[in-house]
């Protein structure tokens, strides 16, 4: 059931907030101050990080800043794409990377701006293989290349799924692919499947291997089918997940709005992140309206808990986070390395404008002023260098040579 007022009050600490508040404040603005757009209708898909809006709706926050809330749990990402650019829903849960897509126009889809002033999540996600490869001792790809390169001669490629082509799993799946050599445009078959749909297609034999977000990889571990080969943590520590993103056009239309949905839902990532209310938000995300699945599959990963389905258990403390260690700043740099993996992987021919491209979509700007209004501190730079678990640096300054300097790629 919904969390009432006086349990949001009991959990938050809002009574002190709530206390005392002058003539004219109504859920928490003034009269006459409010959302040009009160009534926000918010895509998700069922994916444990779509935990901070659920939160926000069911916490009463939404409702403190202003907004009605409507939740709507969509099918697919091409869904939660073509709703927000229809304007049927006006704010959504997103992969990193496609508001660059829709604003570039890739993907065959309609040119959409779309901006990112908030970033959701970050970690938490994970290539699954099938038990069959366990059986053989595969567990890089390394030892998976040999096995590749035989199917690809046999004229039956290996298969692996990911779920939306520009998104956070294909990336991290052709990475991953490609650290062993593997190319995943010519040496195998990657397919497009939507998360709560991939335990199911592997249990028919349809793939060989997915990456795709919790809880759906220890779900697979649950139901006897798979093994985590490897989290994106360990790939990228504390690597950007998914955004929160809203069209340019309703962002420039409703810009208090925007920051009253921003402060609902970083007050809902800082509660997530006090580790003693991960349980009850669990019990919310698994209802049949949000992720539909057991609690306690949701749960052991969101607390660090990995059991791999190999053997190995572990205490992983670079979990999922949602607020701690400044996770909701939206950094160009990220933006900038996306675009870098766009050119890797042949999804624009010639060199984009990074930076025109990146300041148009990544909005710090935004995010910065609702962390200032709720006291939250921000990084003092945009932009920072990372290094990803193959030793590659990555300097935002000079993107198209890091693109460039992959042995396994798909440029021209």
């Amino acid at each position: 059931m919904t969390v009432t007022r006086r349990e949001f009050v009991r959990l938050t600490g809002a009574g002190a907030l709530l206390a005392g508040l002058p003539a004219g404040w109504a859920g928490g603005v003034y009269a006459g101050e409010g959302p040009e757009t009160p009534r926000i209708r918010i895509g998700i898909i069922a994916l444990t990080d779509c935990a901070s809006i659920v939160m926000a709706h069911e916490l009463g926050l939404f409702k403190k800043h202003g907004i009605e809330s409507t939740i709507s749990k969509e099918a697919s990402w091409a869904v939660i794409r073509d709703r927000l650019r229809l304007g049927e829903n006006q704010a959504t849960h997103m992969l990193y990377g496609m508001p660059y897509a829709s604003t570039m126009g890739l993907q065959g889809a309609p040119v959409t701006p779309m901006i990112i002033p908030f970033a959701l999540n970050r970690n938490g996600q994970g290539i699954t293989l099938k038990k069959e490869l366990l059986a053989r001792g595969i567990r890089t790809p390394q030892q998976l290349r040999p096995l590749v390169l035989e199917a690809k001669a046999k004229g039956a490629p290996m298969t692996f799924a990911m779920t939306f082509p520009p998104g956070t799993h294909a990336m991290w799946m052709r990475y991953w692919l490609a650290a062993g050599g593997i190319n995943p445009d010519r040496d195998v078959t990657l397919i497009t499947i939507p998360p709560p749909q991939m335990v199911a297609n592997m249990k028919v034999g349809k793939m060989d291997g997915f990456c795709v977000g919790e809880p759906w990889n220890a779900r697979a571990i649950a139901d006897g089918i798979g093994f985590t080969a490897v989290t994106s943590q360990q790939l990228w520590r504390d690597h950007p997940e998914k955004v929160l993103a809203f069209t340019e056009a309703f962002a420039a239309k409703n810009p208090k709005t925007v920051r009253a949905v921003l402060r609902a839902v970083l007050e809902a990532s800082r509660w997530i992140d006090q580790l003693e209310h991960r349980p009850r938000m669990a019990e919310v995300v698994a209802r049949p309206q949000y992720i539909n699945t057991a609690p306690d599959v949701i749960l052991g990963r969101l607390l660090g808990d990995y059991d791999y389905g190999d053997g190995r258990r572990a205490k992983d403390k670079h979990y999922m986070t949602f607020f701690d260690g400044q996770t909701n700043f939206p950094l160009k740099s990220h933006g900038v390395w996306w675009l870098s993996q766009f050119r890797r992987w042949g999804m624009v021919k010639e060199p984009p404008d990074y930076r025109a491209v990146v300041d148009r979509v990544h909005r710090p700007d935004i995010y910065r002023e609702v962390a200032r209004e709720l006291g939250v501190e921000t990084p003092r730079e945009d932009s920072r260098k990372e290094t990803l678990f193959d030793g590659v640096p990555f300097d935002p300054a000079d993107p198209e040579k890091y693109a460039r300097s992959f042995a396994v790629h798909s440029m021209a």
